[in-house]
């Protein structure tokens, strides 16, 4: 057991390692999110080569030093929650009537897609194209008798694709890089940080965590730490401020992940749902631009934070790219967990009085 653990550990040294690299290449290349996108690419390329790497024959990246990182991100997202958020409460009846709706339209339309152009039966159409609960589409999907492996492959790519495209269009569309890319950092977080700060900083991200996951909250390694830094913020008792540099290490750890669930997937399987991904992402991305023009319009919030907020990516992911925009992060981490919590109702229902009841043929 304890040579299993050293080879995990080496392992995932090496593989972090080398997705650094990627890092470093993609920072001086000024792409946004640098750390992210570069560790994501490397990986996913050293999966994907023809070249077999055999010490990645057995290898899965463990999840609990993932888990880590998305916890340390919840700190950062909350110690942004300041008295402004509170303010914007008159207008989020609004916005959260706006994710519900998305919802319904997002899964309708990705169902059709999946169907239509990508010849999936009904009820792999269906998990394929939930805008949210990655792991619930996957679990209620195997139950109902969808294509396990098409529909796992486009679950991940959903979040893949976004987290890579949506900074890259938002560079564009901005007209100028955005993010670590443009040299922008988070109130704070270009101070040098010392060793009780950094044990404060991981013990609220632990205590979080646990916390969350004794309250059972939805996605509780980010929330549970998410509102215990909020709370903390808020009443003063801690003045929390990540460091760059850990900032970049969380980006790098949950790129390096993302780009392992490439492992396994064979040509042919991997080009047919990146185009059908790129088909589904793109209708979600225009259906969430037009619904934040109109509740800009309807209220006051900035069109960036709305755009964010309704990108159907995994809610670290997409609390990564608010951090990195300054784009209020706590405001898109909560629609976030909203969309999630509205898709696996959803999906809950639609699993038990349709596809397992017979009706989803």
């Amino acid at each position: 057991m304890g040579n299993i653990s050293m080879s995990l550990i080496w392992k995932t040294a090496l593989i972090v390692a080398l997705g650094a690299v990627g890092g470093e290449l993609a920072y001086y290349a000024h792409l946004p999110l640098p750390w992210m996108l570069g560790g994501l690419a490397t990986t996913a390329l050293m999966v994907l080569v023809p070249i077999r790497l055999s010490f990645l024959d057995d290898y899965a990246f463990p999840t609990r030093f993932r888990t880590v990182f998305v916890a340390l991100i919840g700190v950062m997202i909350g110690t942004q929650v300041t008295p402004d958020l509170l303010a914007l409460a008159p207008q989020l009846p609004w916005t959260i009537a706006g994710i519900a709706l998305f919802v319904v339209l997002a899964q309708y339309g990705n169902m059709l897609i999946f169907q239509r152009l990508g010849g999936y039966d009904r009820v792999t159409a269906f998990y394929s194209g939930t805008p949210g609960g990655l792991m619930e589409s996957i679990m209620m999907g195997e139950s109902s008798g969808a294509d396990l492996r098409r529909l796992t492959i486009q679950q991940f790519l959903r979040i893949i694709v976004l987290i890579t495209l949506l900074p890259l269009g938002l560079s564009l569309w901005l007209g100028a890089p955005v993010g670590s890319a443009s040299g922008l950092s988070l109130p704070g977080s270009d101070r040098s940080a010392g060793l009780v700060e950094v044990a404060f900083i991981i013990a609220a991200g632990v205590i979080g965590l646990y916390g969350g996951r004794k309250l059972r909250l939805p996605a509780p390694q980010l929330t549970g730490p998410m509102l215990l830094a909020a709370l903390a913020t808020l009443s003063g008792v801690v003045d929390l401020h990540l460091p760059y540099w850990l900032i970049s290490v969380a980006q790098l750890v949950i790129g390096v992940s993302l780009g392992l669930r490439f492992k396994g997937v064979d040509g042919p399987l991997l080009r047919r749902s990146i185009w059908l991904s790129l088909v589904s992402v793109g209708f979600m991305v225009a259906l969430g631009v037009g619904f934040s023009l109109a509740l800009h319009a309807i209220t006051g919030i900035e069109i960036l934070h709305l755009m964010i907020s309704f990108a159907p990516g995994g809610v670290a992911e997409m609390s990564i790219i608010a951090l990195s925009l300054a784009a209020n992060p706590a405001l898109v981490s909560l629609h976030h967990i909203i969309r999630i919590l509205l898709t696996v109702v959803e999906m809950g229902l639609v699993t038990r009085f349709v596809f397992l009841n017979g009706r989803g043929d």
